[in-house]
């Protein structure tokens, strides 16, 4: 409930509600943390500014990052930029949350004193108290929590997708990765239960929507919070049992929580897609050990190999950090490896950026810049081969797509739409006769391939109009009508496009 306070500051003296911007930094957890905060302030009485709104609204957010290096100067340099537009416009106020705001707290206001509010991974539901309380005072509000005051799911959400959504299964993560400061920021695993989990699915079922994504750090140790070691599978199974949900993915999970059970109930539900995001980071059983990843080169293959014989099409993807301290030639050579032996359908590729907090920021062996460089280089080579390789076995197959929106950048010019095959590679088609909606289901044949993408330049075989559609269709029709931040209406829950728009893979899989 948002109480008379909280919407106060939300409309000026004219009685205009005050618009607002969220700018997402990082994972895909953020992503779904950014539209928690949409949707509060919102629910507060805030309105989404147009797009391209480029600063111009009247309450900026910056939802932040701290997994890479360049992160904190991304950082200052959005807000350096906005220092002279929040100077010119009284009322404006900026806020900064996210797992920077949880590291350096006040170093923020200091570093920009402009700033009105900081605040944390685990308070983000109070945005809308801290940024009244801040126009009050006249003063910045720091308020960081040390623990999840409220699980994610209770708070309400602003959707980017009537047809896809996140679900969030768990928050924190219990590992101790040596080059990853998340688990430091996100605190340790919280799962939630089943049931809830269960009915949020069975609710956005109910708005329309047709794909979901199970979301966690480390997604697959669900159940470790909950004593059940097979929590995550038998989720997996009972996803398969809801009536309407066409497609169910998750992400990211950890080589080592990685069960045979997962892989049946991959294998054995219809529902669940084939396809799987696979964290490497390295092949090299030396550097692994370094990281405190808890298993071997041979153990990866060995569930690709198993995922593989289960599901003999599933697209694969991964994580890779290049130039881990004191990682040799040799080292760097064994990544390379397991990379031909995986045969990655595609990889985010990283060069080792060293952390303040974490062990490997002061561990000695730090890789020159242009060793890791070059090596960086030979990867992305290697695996560009790969992908491209592996899209063209695509070519004469028939898939169904689901229709996508703001997937294919060139539609207009190329008279294509786009949208996302079952294994989440992006498919460019030729636009059919009749009208088609995101959320809608196409069935097309692929003519060619591209490392990144699949063309099929033949006639749609088939459209499929789908409850997803007809939900787009509606959320459209009431945008058109009210085109200022308009909630999609209980319950608040979801996430967006089915590949998710964010800079990197969730946080758990670094």
């Amino acid at each position: 409930m948002t109480s008379s306070s909280d919407r106060t500051g939300a409309v000026d003296e004219v009685g205009v509600s005050r618009t607002y911007e969220v700018r997402t930094y990082g994972c895909q957890m953020n992503v779904h943390d950014s539209e928690r905060l949409s949707g509060l302030l919102e629910d507060a009485g805030y309105v989404r500014a147009p797009e391209g709104s480029n600063g111009d609204a009247d309450v900026v957010v910056f939802n932040t990052c701290a997994v890479r290096e360049n992160a904190d100067n991304k950082l200052y340099g959005n807000l350096g930029h906005l220092a002279p537009m929040k100077a010119a416009r009284p009322g404006m106020q900026i806020a900064v949350g996210g797992c920077l705001a949880q590291k350096d707290r006040d170093t923020i206001v200091k570093r920009a004193p402009w700033v009105d509010v900081v605040f944390g991974t685990h308070n983000i539901g109070k945005l809308p108290v801290l940024l009244e309380r801040a126009r009050i005072q006249e003063e910045a509000q720091v308020e960081i929590a040390e623990s999840l005051e409220a699980f994610p799911s209770t708070l309400p959400t602003r959707r980017e997708s009537a047809y896809a959504a996140w679900v969030s299964i768990s928050v924190g993560c219990n590992n101790t990765c040596t080059f990853c400061i998340v688990p430091a920021l996100r605190g340790k695993e919280e799962d939630r239960r089943p049931g809830d989990i269960l009915a949020e699915i069975e609710a956005l079922v109910g708005e329309g929507v047709s794909e979901i994504t199970l979301l966690g750090q480390n997604v697959n140790a669900y159940g470790s919070d909950l004593g059940d070691r097979e929590a995550f599978s038998k989720l997996l199974r009972a996803c398969g049992e809801i009536e309407g949900l066409e497609r169910v993915r998750f992400t990211s999970p950890h080589p080592r929580d990685f069960t045979d059970d997962v892989i049946a109930a991959m294998a054995e539900t219809p529902n669940v897609m084939p396809q799987l995001h696979m964290p490497l980071q390295s092949g090299s059983d030396t550097v692994l050990k370094a990281m405190r990843r808890s298993y071997r080169q041979e153990r990866f293959l060995g569930i690709i190999e198993k995922v593989r014989a289960a599901i003999p099409h599933a697209a694969i993807s991964t994580d890779i950090i290049v130039g881990f301290p004191g990682e040799t030639e040799e080292d760097f050579e064994q990544t390379m490896h397991v990379v031909r032996e995986a045969r990655f359908a595609n990889a985010f590729t990283f060069q080792y950026s060293k952390r303040p907090g974490t062990p490997a920021a002061t561990m000695e062996g730090q890789i020159p810049k242009e060793v890791v460089q070059a090596r960086y280089e030979r990867l992305v080579a290697l695996q560009e081969e790969i992908s491209w390789e592996e899209n063209k076995k695509q070519v004469g197959r028939t898939l169904d797509v689901m229709v996508a929106e703001g997937e294919g950048r060139k539609d207009g010019e190329t008279h294509r739409l786009s949208g996302r095959a079952p294994d989440n590679r992006l498919v460019h088609f030729t636009k059919p006769d009749e009208d088609v909606r995101p959320g809608d289901v196409v069935t097309v044949e692929i003519t060619y391939a591209a490392p990144h993408h699949l063309l099929a330049e033949g006639p749609t075989t088939a459209v499929r109009r789908t409850r997803a559609g007809d939900a787009w269709e509606k959320r459209t029709a009431a945008e058109a009508a009210k085109p200022a931040g308009v909630l999609l209406g209980l319950p608040k829950i979801g996430a967006p496009e089915p590949l998710p728009v964010a800079d990197a893979p969730a946080c758990g899989s670094h």
